[in-house]
């Protein structure tokens, strides 16, 4: 499914998002984090070893919600498959998202040896609301 035009721009915001992944047992956990597209796909960025990114190992399946940052009742819903997990430009990604909703470098709350992971969503189902 494609994304359109203003929820493409929503995500070049630093707006708010929700991502829920699904644990072993099929319960849903959620974590609110940052994040962006390459104009195709949401991109989602986080550390080897958190439970959602074991999680999404283990199921790719994922539920978003990103929120307007202005109008918090306008929001997407986007649903989809993680199609790409790679640490390969994650760290460099993190710093473009860090300057997005920081407008600083990333301060490496675990440490700079830590492992970055880039998740790279492809939607599935894309609702909206407000």
């Amino acid at each position: 499914m494609e994304l359109n035009e203003e929820l493409r721009g929503l995500l070049r915001e630093p707006g708010i998002c929700y991502l829920t992944t699904l644990m072993p047992d099929g319960s849903p956990q959620v974590t609110q984090v940052w994040v962006d597209t390459d104009g195709e796909h949401v991109l989602i960025n986080s550390v080897q070893g958190h439970v959602k990114t074991k999680n999404i190992a283990r199921d790719p399946r994922v539920a978003l919600a990103v929120f307007h940052p202005d109008n918090p009742t306008r929001y997407f819903q986007v649903r989809g498959r993680v199609v790409e997990a790679t640490t390969k430009g994650a760290r460099e990604h993190i710093e473009t998202l860090a300057s997005k909703y920081l407008g600083a470098p990333y301060p490496w709350y675990g440490g700079r040896d830590e492992v970055r992971v880039l998740f790279v969503i492809e939607p599935v189902s894309i609702s909206s609301m407000g």
